[in-house]
């Protein structure tokens, strides 16, 4: 993988990162700055590339099917990435997790315009709402897609960082996963 290219994708993945962080910052403030279709097609374009390059990358250098231990952090991550880097991803991760989950518990159900009229559906049931009530069932809809988008973004980011700075760490000599040689 052309470390150009890694790297580009590593940029874009921490861009969509903080693109999601700053539009969830801002849809708990009460202001939803965009439509719901733009702010997740950004973080989805900014994420996804960045994602699946560090998956690619760290299969690719690390030759990893599975932990070493599986309830043990420090076999997840890469043998020359600080811990507190791990840490870190860890914190931020979390914090997408906890919009997701907040946002979740706020859900009433499927919000819709129904013959003029601001409506939630849920289990068959409809429900006529005013329209404040109705733009937070939108807010909190996209900040369940920028929250998982995001979370996404830490992993890529993180993944594609430990790629990008592998050049500096000794090469393995045993996979990770099964403790068998390198062919």
């Amino acid at each position: 993988m052309p470390r150009r290219l890694l790297l580009v994708c590593s940029v874009m993945c921490c861009a969509g990162m903080v693109w999601s962080a700053v539009l969830i910052a801002g849809l708990l403030a009460g202001v939803r700055m965009l439509p719901s279709a733009l702010a997740v097609g950004v973080a989805a374009f900014l994420t996804v590339p960045g994602a699946i390059a560090g998956v690619i990358g760290n299969r690719w250098y690390y030759r990893t099917t599975r932990p070493r231990r599986a309830w043990s952090l420090t076999s997840w991550v890469p043998p020359h990435v600080p811990h507190w880097v791990s840490m870190l991803a860890g914190v931020v991760f979390f914090g997408f997790w906890l919009a997701v989950v907040v946002a979740f518990a706020g859900l009433d159900g499927n919000a819709e315009m129904l013959n003029g009229q601001y409506v939630i559906s849920h289990n068959g049931r409809i429900t006529v709402i005013d329209q404040s009530g109705y733009e937070r069932q939108l807010a909190l809809e996209q900040q369940i897609s920028l929250g998982v988008l995001g979370a996404i973004a830490v992993g890529g980011t993180f993944m594609t960082w430990a790629v990008l700075t592998h050049h500096a760490a000794p090469e393995p000599t045993h996979t990770q996963s099964a403790g068998m040689p390198l062919a």
